[in-house]
């Protein structure tokens, strides 16, 4: 037990002790009021400290530890029974007006401090004046010197503990923020601080960082958890407002998620004082009361580059370099890939490429978007060789991952971003036929870069309700940020095709997403790519805001004949395949992909190895799918 612990029992003893004597005069029995012993210098006691911050009169405070005498001595409810009419055993209002001195009926009205910080609770009884009265149970622990977080508060918020050294950018927002509360308390006008950014972001670390340096309590409520009926939101609010007093706290209310506004967060801000930030992707208010937003981001390339070094040590220039280039990753997702560096290597020393590899594939694992419910993730698997185009267009494709590659160099190193970042983002359309190639090309570059594929579902990104699609694209190209991810819009005609005369709101909702997806395009730190098979389709203007545009054609015969010596897997067995027979087949790749499968199936099935006859089958079936007749000449010497 502590000096100020036993003090303060002492204290609040002597005074239930004198509370105890009032209660004996008024019942005609005889008992001495005890002296009240100081608190040691410049400690004060917990009674002391709740009559200073809730503003109790001397008789407040009185019915406050005649209160309290119920819960910390044994007499109290025989005294409380002999020195009322009634002879209840409980403290009453009647009783306290009749037994304590400086009464006064403001004391029992609703605004009064005891019933409006809910510091006592009054039982059901035939009239207020003769209704028992409770101590409520987290001001009885208070008193007693042993403070604990109301129970009805905690299912609703959590403690945030402090967090690691925040990188400098992120200090300098804290330091702001604690530098404006600081001048805000000499006027008690605390303005709302709200923390936007993505997910990944450290905003909640800044809030734990402010009050820090504050000497604050930080705890976190999602607004979700909010009620919605008026008389609860007021209940938790008063609860959460008493607390906070209590307990130098601060509320972070947690809007991640929210996708409109809320009524109840807003009613909370608009009627609540004290400190208060508010977390969210985007920004929200106007509030009631003042505001500062500030953009939170993730560690700046330079910061990034700092804190891998810090958790690599020296020697990983090359690894630090590529990783900085690629990813852009939070301070607590670098030094989880570091920690699993460190524990796969166990304690061994790691040829350098081996584990540059380990650092990448962790890396991407770490900032792998959350886009399930819109993307697919394509595991790519197809290589250069596998990829049968026109040598033109695997020229521009290999370029297309050297602009990847280098991007950090060119854009940073060469300081092009000086020169402003509209236009920087590297974006391609793949136009052709079904079956060219397109798909694959993208496998083939995310092969190629050791990055995630991620194939978008339009039909999940594109709504009818205006101001949907463009939260969704949002959504999209904000979880892709992190790790550069390769953003394949597959079929983009249905969602960019030509932007119209504006006839009528939908022709203007319609433009706005396609300026809006250019928009993202252009700022995105990854390869953005559209396909189609309509590039007529497609506005001129819009084509003109892409890095590369490769057109994919139906392929020759001398394209096909390739193709078919390249679709079977080594493992498969063959048996007398012409591909330049095959290559007769007037399909694409796609298609040429569709009929190699089928006839495997066909062999296994009889036991054999593939052969011209199983693909002739199998032709037959892909070209009914279709509706297209198998011509005598595409099979023209076969079996």
């Amino acid at each position: 037990m502590t000096e100020w612990t036993q003090a303060n029992q002492t204290y609040l003893a002597a005074h239930v002790a004198r509370i105890r004597a009032r209660l004996a005069a008024h019942a005609g029995q005889e008992e001495t009021a005890p002296p009240i012993p100081p608190m040691p210098d410049g400690a004060t006691a917990a009674l002391d400290r709740l009559v200073a911050l809730f503003d109790l009169s001397p008789f407040e405070r009185d019915v406050l530890l005649l209160c309290a005498g119920m819960e910390l001595d044994g007499r109290f409810p025989d005294l409380c029974a002999a020195a009322q009419p009634s002879g209840r055993p409980q403290p009453t209002f009647s009783l306290a007006l009749a037994a304590l001195p400086a009464a006064h009926w403001s004391a029992l009205t609703p605004d009064g401090p005891l019933r409006q910080w809910q510091l006592i609770e009054i039982d059901g009884g035939p009239t207020l004046t003769h209704s028992a009265l409770r101590l409520d149970e987290r001001i009885l622990h208070e008193l007693t010197g042993a403070p604990a977080l109301d129970e009805r508060l905690a299912s609703f918020v959590y403690p945030l503990p402090a967090t690691a050294d925040l990188v400098p950018s992120h200090q300098a927002i804290a330091h702001t923020i604690s530098q404006t509360w600081l001048q805000a308390a000499q006027s008690g006008d605390f303005p709302i601080v709200q923390l936007c950014g993505a997910p990944d972001t450290p905003r909640a670390e800044i809030a734990t960082a402010v009050c820090a340096q504050l000497g604050l309590r930080l705890y976190r409520l999602p607004v979700t958890l909010l009620p919605t009926a008026a008389a609860d939101l007021a209940k938790l609010r008063r609860l959460w407002q008493r607390e906070a007093l209590l307990a130098d706290c601060v509320l972070l209310l947690d809007g991640d998620g929210l996708d409109r506004p809320n009524d109840a967060l807003a009613q909370w801000l608009a009627q609540s004082w004290g400190l208060f930030f508010v977390l969210g992707e985007a920004r929200r208010g106007p509030w009631a009361r003042p505001s500062l937003t500030f953009d939170v981001a993730l560690p700046n390339t330079a910061e990034q580059r700092a804190l891998w070094r810090e958790a690599l040590g020296d020697g990983e220039e090359t690894a630090v370099d590529q990783l900085v280039a690629q990813f852009n990753l939070s301070q607590t997702m670098i030094q989880s890939v570091a920690l699993n560096a460190r524990a796969q290597a166990n304690g061994r020393a790691a040829v350098p490429a081996a584990l540059e590899r380990q650092l990448w594939q962790a890396s991407r694992q770490q900032a792998r978007p959350r886009l399930d419910d819109m993307a697919q993730r394509i595991d790519p698997a197809a290589a250069w060789d596998d990829l049968i185009i026109p040598a033109t267009q695997t020229e521009i494709l290999h370029e297309m991952a050297l602009h990847v590659r280098q991007r950090s160099r060119v854009y940073e190193t060469w300081d092009f971003y000086s020169k402003g970042r509209r236009g920087l983002g590297i974006s391609a359309l793949f136009a052709g036929p079904s079956g060219t190639g397109k798909t694959m090309a993208a496998e083939v570059l995310a092969n190629a870069l050791q990055l995630d594929l991620y194939r978008i579902d339009l039909s999940a990104v594109v709504s009818k309700y205006i101001g949907e699609t463009e939260k969704n694209l949002r959504r999209v190209f904000d979880a892709a940020e992190a790790g550069g991810a390769i953003l394949l819009f597959d079929e983009a005609d249905a969602l960019f095709g030509k932007r119209s005369d504006v006839k009528d709101s939908h022709d203007r909702h319609a433009n706005i997403e396609v300026s809006y997806l250019l928009q993202r395009m252009e700022a995105y730190r990854g390869l953005a790519i559209l396909t189609t098979n309509l590039k007529e389709a497609l506005d001129s203007a819009f084509l003109r805001r892409l890095r590369f545009v490769v057109d994919f054609p139906f392929p020759t015969a001398v394209e096909r004949a390739a193709i078919w010596q390249h679709i079977f897997p080594a493992a498969t067995p063959t048996t007398g395949l012409d591909a330049a027979r095959l290559a007769q087949l007037n399909v694409p790749g796609g298609n040429i992909r569709n009929i190699a499968l089928y006839a495997a199936f066909l062999a296994a099935e009889a036991d054999e190895p593939v052969g011209m006859g199983h693909i002739l089958h199998a032709a037959r079936r892909e070209y009914a799918k279709l509706q297209r007749k198998l011509a005598s000449s595409e099979t023209e010497g076969w079996l």
